[in-house]
């Protein structure tokens, strides 16, 4: 059952979804920044971006392929918006399948599943035993081939073969750039009102073909996929702007089969925009194709005045992007443009990777000829202030009200946060 839930009736729905569902509360602790820098440089390489010790910051870790870790709008003292896997880093070892360290924008490829996956060997089933995230976008540290006060760029070559027995040598580019005031408010077409505190960066990731044969539809194809893990909290709601037309025109508004259907209390379709209810209980992923997509998704937090947002590329008429679902695939250029993730436990007793929820986006199926190459811009903003500040930027962006999407029951904002 998805309906038209607006406002009240939308939050209330959200509330009782706890109930309904048994979940229990995972609540995200709320680390100040230089608590979560001190703790990252114990164990890694840290990059801080940014001139002002009591302004906006971006930490980036060379060893995790280049990602940024964590942010924040105000200095050492200003709250840390990055999930950061503590417990794992500590123990310095690394994991089969997977090292999920965290960081609020990663470098990843797919596709994951299907005829061309690159986290399946030819032939395996699709399960959990054979999954493998490949070293280049788990445990491979990139080079630093650049870096100044308020960027970093770095390097990275892989061969990889995917399910079908495809090979490709890929070169792998990125550049990690804090944005001033100035080139945030133009890249999102709003600047920060006053009052309000920001941070701004963008991560630009290049693909190129470096092999003498030409990447095709018929080998299959790679593309961009970045991810960003972020600390939930249990008002934490995911906010997309889609398309609006008929579904014999433009297909579903939004693919919520990935870990089983999401129930219908922690998603809701309203007009032009979901709501996706990000609280680090119920694990449970949407997608939106590239049809139905728009280059712009966000979450609001009113426990923390947080309201992020993250505007990517989506080239104009594209429609190729890899599926990543675990099975041979009838439609295996059918995927989405951009993803969001709800973490929880995975089973009844299990406990949950984070928890934490994420915003993804994707480029394109890349086409690439010997030589040839491919960009895939994503940009993080994150703004703190009061409701009636941050709804000029949510009106503005992404054409809805926070007030449409507050919870009723949040505790009031922490001013040491």
């Amino acid at each position: 059952m998805k309906t038209a839930l607006r406002g009240a009736s939308f939050a209330l729905a959200f509330v009782l979804a706890s109930a309904l569902y048994g979940c229990r509360s995972q609540e995200s602790r709320v680390n100040p920044f230089d608590e979560d820098l001190r703790f990252l440089l114990d164990h890694a390489e840290v990059i801080v971006l940014g001139e002002d010790p009591a302004g906006a910051r971006v930490a980036v870790v060379p060893q995790w392929q280049g990602r940024v870790v964590t942010s924040t709008t105000g200095g050492k003292d200003g709250i840390s918006h990055g999930w950061i896997n503590r417990e794992l880093i500590a123990k310095g070892e690394i994991q089969p399948h997977i090292n999920v360290f965290g960081g609020e924008d990663r470098f990843w490829m797919g596709p994951e599943g299907g005829q061309y996956a690159i986290f399946f060997r030819q032939g395996d089933p699709f399960d959990l035993e054979h999954w493998q995230t490949p070293a280049a976008i788990d445990t491979d540290p990139y080079a630093v081939v650049s870096q100044d006060a308020r960027a970093v760029s770095f390097r990275h070559e892989v061969r990889l073969q995917n399910y079908s027995g495809t090979w490709f040598d890929v070169g792998i580019e990125r550049t990690i750039r804090l944005l001033d005031a100035a080139q945030a408010a133009e890249r999102l077409g709003v600047a920060a009102p006053p009052g309000v505190r920001a941070v701004a960066y963008e991560s630009e990731n290049r693909i190129s073909n470096q092999g003498e044969q030409a990447w095709t539809r018929q080998g299959g194809l790679l593309s961009i996929w970045i991810l960003g893990m972020f600390r939930h909290s249990d008002f934490s709601t995911v906010i997309v702007p889609f398309r609006q037309g008929p579904e014999q025109e433009l297909g579903p508004i939004v693919n919520d089969s990935y870990f089983g259907k999401v129930p219908a209390e922690r998603l809701a379709v309203g007009e032009g925009v979901l709501f996706f209810k990000a609280d680090g209980r119920c694990r449970s992923k949407i997608g939106v194709s590239p049809a139905r997509a728009k280059d712009v998704l966000g979450s609001y937090d009113p426990s923390r005045q947080l309201l992020t947002i993250v505007r990517y590329d989506l080239p104009e008429g594209a429609r190729d992007y890899v599926n990543s679902m675990w099975a041979l695939q009838e439609q295996p250029y059918g995927g989405d443009a951009i993803n969001s993730y709800n973490d929880g436990p995975p089973a009844p007793g299990k406990p949950p990777l984070g928890p934490f929820y994420e915003l993804e986006t994707s480029s394109p199926a890349a086409v690439l000829g010997p030589g040839e190459s491919m960009t895939h811009t994503n940009r993080t903003f994150h703004f703190r202030g009061d409701q009636q500040a941050l709804d000029l930027i949510a009106t503005k962006v992404l054409g809805v009200s926070l007030a449409e999407v507050g919870m009723p029951g949040s505790p009031p904002p922490d001013p040491g946060m």
